[in-house]
């Protein structure tokens, strides 16, 4: 078994194309590390939810240059059996470690294959690729990036050339196409041959991105702007300064692209002290609102002044700038299909029914919010809103940004804020609180097990509410297909249970709605509904064991 797995190790060393994931692997062959090894050789790394994510190093098991290699030659091998042959592929590229590599032997591996390759100029957000892939007419497209994960991870995003993130069949079809990618010697990688794009497809991006706006809305709203190290900066701040927006205060400190995101613990918006600095620059400058990107601005937070919380300023959740987008979007007489993914608010539901315009749910990411036919708003709780679907079919943090921002100069011209418009809905639709139970885990046995025990022994009541009914999502409802998940609809609440597509996580996503007779109920119904998300999220823990 120690001889094979050395074999092993030896056989991937001898074909790597990377100096530095050479030397580490051939230190740990030569220290005879197993574990390690072990872990590294013990299986390969799984094309999932949208393509690859894992912490980079040496091996099957790890984000580097041969599995990338790997992964491009079944993603040509997959397009070329589709007819593409000869058809354009673009692949953009965020700012962390070995990023351009990967986009670099990408684009070699698609012109080796017969189709043509064109790079992004630089590390841009990830909705500019997105938007790049239909703005040309490509067949396909990459995008380099591991979101907001720890600065240790990369990832390999693929869209098809409708713009959109890949779905079943087509991802097993490419996982199928590169598990038959033979020795990488026999990969054709050119030195050229393919195109670095101009600023050109960013300044259509840019051109674009005012057409979410309403021609003549105020644009008066001050903000604090933080891209968490990442790549959202540069486009951000051009976007304002076309609409016509107060330039932002940057949170200098997390203002330039860093793959180690030395500020923070986790690169993500929502995670604990991320929005630390910002809140201390928002301090300083008294701004209507903070704006903040995820390392490739796909994702958009919002913070607001509240002097109810500690330090004056509070994060807004996904759920309630979801809802925000949405109020703004119907006020501004807007026409189509309104949709978001299954651990969302129901709220977008009763504000598009009351509006008279259409509403889907989908399942969780935007590889199938984005497919929704008619799409005018989609959105999910995780941050993500797609507010531009014909021009970028993904979630767009830029576009997001200055939709927001509009709305809070809208209502800052009435002497209102964004707290006073969540109130108003609250009025008009009942109190809809959203909080999650998010577990990270070392071992994912702990999830599977978890889950498991759900399954077999599903709760009867949580927080005192009685479970009205109990779906085993994977498998599949009248509007969903299967997918790994369970649903619990209680009486006034809602509870999924998933694990994570992307991190070692268990997540559950708790929704309570609570009915609100007047604003003098307001308060009442606040406390009301935290008491029950946490008396739902207490005794959910305990039915999965976690």
């Amino acid at each position: 078994m120690q001889h094979d797995l050395i074999a092993q190790a030896r056989t991937w060393l001898a074909e790597d194309p990377d100096p530095e994931t050479r030397d580490e692997l051939g230190a740990l062959i030569e220290a005879g590390d197993t574990d390690e090894l072990a872990a590294r050789f013990a299986g390969t790394l799984q094309f999932g939810t949208a393509g690859l994510r894992g912490e980079l190093g040496a091996g099957p098991m790890r984000m580097n240059r041969s599995v990338v290699i790997r992964a491009a030659a079944g993603l040509a091998a997959y397009l070329k059996a589709q007819g593409q042959d000869g058809g354009l592929v673009v692949i953009g590229y965020d700012a962390r470690y070995k990023s351009e590599d990967f986009a670099r032997d990408t684009a070699a591996v698609m012109t080796g294959a017969g189709l043509r390759a064109a790079v992004l100029p630089r590390p841009l957000p990830t909705p500019v690729l997105a938007y790049a892939i239909r703005h040309l007419g490509a067949v396909a497209g990459v995008e380099v990036t591991a979101s907001h994960n720890p600065p240790r991870d990369n990832g390999y995003k693929v869209y098809l050339g409708d713009g959109s993130q890949i779905v079943p069949p087509a991802d097993g079809e490419i996982a199928a196409a590169i598990a038959a990618v033979g020795p990488l010697a026999d990969v054709v990688r050119p030195e050229d041959g393919w195109e670095t794009l101009g600023e050109e497809v960013l300044e259509a991006y840019l051109a674009r991105t005012d057409a979410v706006l309403a021609p003549g809305s105020p644009r008066t709203a001050r903000t604090v702007y933080t891209a968490m190290h990442g790549v959202g900066t540069s486009v951000l701040t051009a976007a304002f300064e076309r609409a016509g927006f107060p330039a932002p205060v940057l949170v200098t400190e997390q203002a330039e692209p860093d793959p180690a995101f030395p500020t923070v613990a986790f690169p993500n918006p929502e995670e604990p002290g991320a929005m630390d600095l910002a809140f201390a620059s928002a301090r300083r400058a008294a701004p209507d609102l903070i704006v903040a990107n995820d390392p490739d601005a796909d994702r958009c937070a919002v913070a607001v002044p509240d002097t109810s919380v500690e330090g004056g300023w509070r994060m807004l959740r996904g759920d309630e700038v979801g809802a925000l987008l949405a109020a703004h979007l119907v006020e501004r007489g807007v026409s189509g299909v309104f949709a978001e993914s299954i651990v969302s608010s129901s709220l977008l539901g009763r504000i598009a029914e009351k509006a008279g315009l259409g509403y889907e749910e989908t399942l969780t990411g935007f590889k199938w919010i984005a497919r929704v036919d008619g799409l005018r708003y989609g959105y999910e709780e995780a941050l993500g809103y797609c507010v531009d679907p014909e021009g970028v079919r993904d979630k767009d943090g830029i576009t997001a940004a200055l939709l927001v921002v509009e709305l809070a100069s809208v209502l800052k011209e009435q002497g209102r804020t964004l707290l006073d418009l969540l109130d108003d809905l609250a009025l008009a639709h009942g109190l809809h609180a959203t909080d999650q139970l998010s577990v990270r885990v070392e071992d994912l046995t702990v999830i599977a097990d978890a889950m498991a025990r759900l399954r077999e022994q599903p709760p009867t009541a949580l927080a005192g509410l009685a479970v009205t009914s109990a779906e085993d999502l994977s498998r599949g409802t009248a509007s969903l297909p299967p997918t790994d998940g369970l649903r619990y609809q209680l009486e006034g609440a809602r509870v999924i249970v998933r694990p994570s597509g992307t991190e070692p996580k268990l997540k559950c996503y708790l929704e309570v709605v609570v009915p609100v007779a007047d604003a003098a109920s307001l308060p009442a119904a606040r406390a009301r509904s935290a008491e029950l998300l946490a008396g739902i999220k207490r005794d959910l823990a305990a039915a999965a064991g976690i």
